[in-house]
């Protein structure tokens, strides 16, 4: 038995050793290629073998399979912590002139994330209550997301680099979906796309103007981008403590695999239950309370509780 070294083979193919080894490189490398596969694969599109596919996969069900996130929500305008019955800012109530006091007294009740929205910046297209927005961050040390008048990658570096754990952009999915995707594929998991909905259509600059976009087309446009998550708004509901729209947030979970985490409407503990017992196929990822929680209408310890509960 003759043992196939290189040199004994490069004397039966009558080449030198050094090419003999780079035709066996390319071949190996060409049949590598020939077996990758693209897929979209949770919330990123991969190019990789197929037994590395399917153990991403599993690691993002696994990811899915955890219990849904809940956010304490603060709304700044005019540098106050106040809420608004459907976007309507001449029905705004102030809850606390102080938002940073706000941010620490949601994290003394258990909360571990902050989702935060500039309402003035949110109308006027431009940040707006940054100094508001800066009194969160130094408040607490849990992670807080941001949305509201972000339009420019400029905009949302700086947010980043202020200690936001995300953005939110809304108004900009819309009008600039290419901002969006490549912010996302740049800065992984701190991008998140806003889809505030009226009768299933996207309503963007604050909620003034309806788009003739239907919300989960816009969500598919995101798809396999990188894109860490998608707040969506059912705005016939926010403020009025009516209850989740339950049938819109499970439609718009099972229509992409990007993380879902729903918004608008919250009056209660059930609300919190009902999203997670919906049945979607792709789990709802988080609920974000409101009012309900300022009026006292939801415990935090009891909200946590359910939704950690099996």
């Amino acid at each position: 038995v003759r043992i196939a070294t290189p040199s004994y083979l490069a004397s039966i193919f009558g080449k030198p050793r050094e090419d003999l080894t780079q035709d066996c490189r390319s071949m190996t490398n060409q049949r590598l290629k020939d077996k990758l596969v693209t897929e979209e694969v949770g919330p990123i599109r991969v190019t990789m073998l197929r037994p590395a596919i399917d153990s991403l996969r599993n690691v993002f069900a696994k990811i899915e399979a955890t219990d849904p996130d809940l956010y304490a929500r603060i709304n700044t305008a005019g540098s106050l912590c106040v809420r608004l019955i459907r976007g309507e800012m001449d029905q705004a109530t102030a809850f606390n002139p102080d938002p940073g006091d706000q941010a620490a007294r949601f994290r003394v009740m258990g909360f571990d994330r902050l989702h935060v929205v500039d309402l003035d910046g949110a109308f006027a297209g431009d940040s707006a209550n940054g100094e508001a927005v800066r009194r969160i961050l130094a408040a607490t040390d849990v992670p807080v997301q941001l949305g509201g008048g972000i339009r420019t990658r400029e905009q949302i570096d700086a947010w980043l680099e202020a200690g936001l754990s995300r953005v939110i952009l809304g108004t900009a999915a819309l009008r600039n979906p290419d901002l969006v995707k490549s912010a996302a594929r740049d800065l992984p998991g701190k991008i998140v796309v806003g889809i505030d909905a009226k009768d299933g259509y996207v309503a963007v600059e604050g909620w003034a103007e309806t788009s003739d976009m239907k919300a989960v087309e816009l969500a598919k446009i995101f798809e396999g981008c990188g894109v860490a998550g998608l707040v969506v708004t059912d705005i016939s509901r926010d403020g009025m403590k009516t209850g989740v729209n339950v049938a819109f947030t499970k439609a718009m979970a099972e229509a992409v695999s990007i993380p879902v985490i729903a918004s608008g409407g919250v009056a209660s503990v059930q609300d919190v239950v009902a999203l997670k017992q919906s049945g979607s196929a792709r789990p709802i990822s988080g609920t974000i309370l409101g009012r309900a929680l300022y009026d006292g209408d939801i415990d935090p310890k009891q909200a946590i509780e359910a939704a950690r509960s099996k």
